[in-house]
């Protein structure tokens, strides 16, 4: 009598379709593995880019108050990216492979984050519009599948909502100072919309993932659902800071209990994700300058490990009995 062995797959997705959670040393679909690789790496690519076009401003600041702000959300964004790639290795990938494909311009990272900041104006818009985007797509992330990124997940999400508050205030300032000031603020939003609806990623029409990434519960919506959402939410908004967003198909539809929206330049946003942005250039080159730069410090890092290895450990309770 020949032993049946069990369906793997249907197993697996009775796992998902009833709610319990995967863990790194379950058995999962290769398909399932590789996917949260490509999406968890290229989440915490994009914290860690996502300090450059902030950590520029830290120094020119307005005021003490805020620079402080400022170095507390970059230095929360780092934290996410250690998060993130933390999770990653539970999947079978190094560290070491997944920086490495982010250097070779083989993984991708937000499109976002290669527009240039070019006033102070920016940080409040990047808070309030690129970190607003951030939190529709997070939160939903907290309820994914996979154990590991939806525990991470929970921490950033209250991080990140921190980070929208922000850059809102920054805005809101702006919008009740002088004549110079609130045209930088329309500035900054006219300049940072597009691109955050971008966030989102393609359609669902051209989007090859979002099926799939359905059915095993990794999303929980789909990008256009998500885009949806977040134009309900900052065209409410954006009237408490007297301001436009640069949309003049934006309107109130009664029927749909939506707002319509005009067309995303697709164009464009193909193009940045090729890598022919403002700014992909800039920086990838400046993620490879700082690990080479930093290579002594990992070096110094792995050689403490190595040592604290072979030292002797001391007997707990002996320094108290001396």
């Amino acid at each position: 009598m020949s032993m049946q062995l069990p369906d793997h797959e249907n197993t697996f997705q009775h796992k998902i379709d009833v709610e319990i959670k995967v863990e790194p040393k379950d058995w999962m679909p290769e398909a399932y593995r590789k996917t949260l690789v490509r999406q968890i790496s290229q989440h915490a690519h994009s914290e860690i880019v996502g300090m450059l076009p902030e950590g520029n401003w830290i120094s020119r600041a307005p005021s003490l108050k805020r620079k402080a702000i400022l170095i507390a959300k970059v230095q929360d964004e780092a934290g996410h990216g250690l998060y993130l790639y933390s999770a990653c290795e539970t999947l079978g990938t190094t560290r070491e492979e997944t920086i490495n494909d982010l250097h070779s311009a083989k993984a991708k990272y937000s499109s976002i984050f290669n527009y240039p900041t070019l006033t102070w104006a920016d940080m409040g818009a990047v808070g309030w519009l690129v970190d607003g985007a951030a939190i529709l797509n997070q939160v939903m992330l907290c309820r994914t599948s996979y154990g590991p990124y939806a525990r991470a997940m929970v921490r950033i999400c209250k991080e990140e909502s921190f980070h929208q508050r922000q850059g809102f205030d920054i805005l809101l300032t702006l919008s009740r100072g002088t004549a110079v000031q609130k045209e930088m603020c329309q500035d900054a939003i006219n300049r940072w919309w597009w691109p955050s609806l971008m966030m989102f990623g393609p359609k669902d029409s051209e989007s090859t993932n979002t099926d799939q990434s359905m059915k095993w519960k990794i999303k929980r919506k789909t990008n256009d659902e998500l885009r949806q959402q977040f134009v309900d939410m900052c065209a409410e908004q954006v009237r408490i800071l007297n301001m436009i967003l640069p949309d003049k198909d934006l309107k109130w539809n009664a029927t749909t209990q939506h707002y319509d929206f005009g067309e995303i330049e697709w164009n464009e946003f193909w193009n940045v994700v090729k890598g022919n942005g403002p700014c992909n250039k800039q920086r990838l080159e400046a993620r490879r300058k700082a690990h080479e730069e930093g290579e002594w410090v990992r070096e110094a890092a792995a050689a403490y490990a190595e040592k604290r290895k072979t030292k002797p450990q001391t007997p707990k309770g002996a320094l108290a009995a001396a």
